[in-house]
């Protein structure tokens, strides 16, 4: 039966399968960035994800419900899948800057739904559960838009382009 609180469950769970796809392609961000400071932004974001999944499956378990395996494998297989082709394409600064800055778009968009959703299934604690994600989301989405400067100029060492900024 379709109802509302199936939804948000599916809404919770495919929550949960983004930030598990979230968690390995960070891996591979990790290890094909060479800046100090990405790394660092990086790995503290890892362990907010961390912190997100565990807020959810919370949320999850309160419904009575598990993570669908299928969803939550397809998701991580996918993004085991892109490291090896992240360590050999070129441009891995830019590259890995424009999909961090794209995923976190993403996870803000999905954390919206949710929250609307929880508030129209009368689920609080799921609203804010999805409330206090999208802000870590949205801290890191400002913080990213900050160092396109430094993406830039990675990405242009990586392939040996002089820059002005190296004189």
């Amino acid at each position: 039966m379709n109802t509302i609180e199936n939804r948000l469950v599916k809404h919770i769970d495919e929550a949960i399968a983004m930030e598990e796809n979230v968690k390995r392609m960070l891996d591979g961000m990790i290890q094909t960035t060479t800046d100090p400071q990405v790394v660092d932004l990086l790995e503290h974001h890892k362990l907010e994800t961390e912190e997100h999944s565990l807020r959810l499956r919370r949320r999850l378990d309160a419904h009575g419900a598990s993570t669908s395996l299928v969803r939550e494998a397809t998701g991580i297989l996918g993004a085991l899948a892109k490291i090896p082709l992240d360590a050999v394409r070129g441009e891995k600064s830019a590259r890995n800057a424009r999909d961090a800055y794209a995923t976190e778009h993403l996870e803000i968009a999905a954390y919206q739904l949710l929250e609307r959703v929880a508030v129209q299934s009368a689920d609080e604690e799921t609203a804010e559960v999805a409330r206090q994600n999208r802000a870590d989301e949205e801290a890191m989405a400002r913080k990213l838009d900050e160092l396109w400067d430094v993406f830039a100029e990675e990405a242009l060492r990586e392939e040996g382009v002089p820059t002005s900024a190296r004189g």
